[in-house]
């Protein structure tokens, strides 16, 4: 094969095109952004995934104010089980306000 012909250089720039071409899709079915023809970046837009987010903020708000109610029924909880000084009929009186 003779390394410096025409068909050598074609190949070269072929494979490069090629290679190219497979990186940039792969980029943009995982949703990376993109360059355009100006070496800018282009990235991917998408209403639904916005909305997605929204949801999920909301949601994660959501939960995180259960888990403050609930660390705070633990250290309730946690307070009657430990208190040393008290009688049992204190105990069973501080369970029955709590129900």
């Amino acid at each position: 094969m003779n390394f410096g012909g025409p068909a050598f250089v074609l190949a070269i720039i072929g494979i490069s095109m090629a290679g190219w071409m497979f990186t940039t899709w792969i980029r943009a079915k995982h949703g990376y952004p993109v360059e355009n023809e100006w070496g800018g970046t282009v990235h991917r837009t998408d209403a639904d995934a916005d909305r997605k987010i929204a949801l999920l903020e909301s949601d994660n708000a959501k939960l995180a104010g259960k888990i403050v109610r609930l660390e705070e029924r633990i250290s309730v909880l946690e307070r009657i089980a430990t208190d040393t000084n008290g009688q049992a009929a204190q105990l069973a009186s501080q369970i029955d306000s709590l129900r």
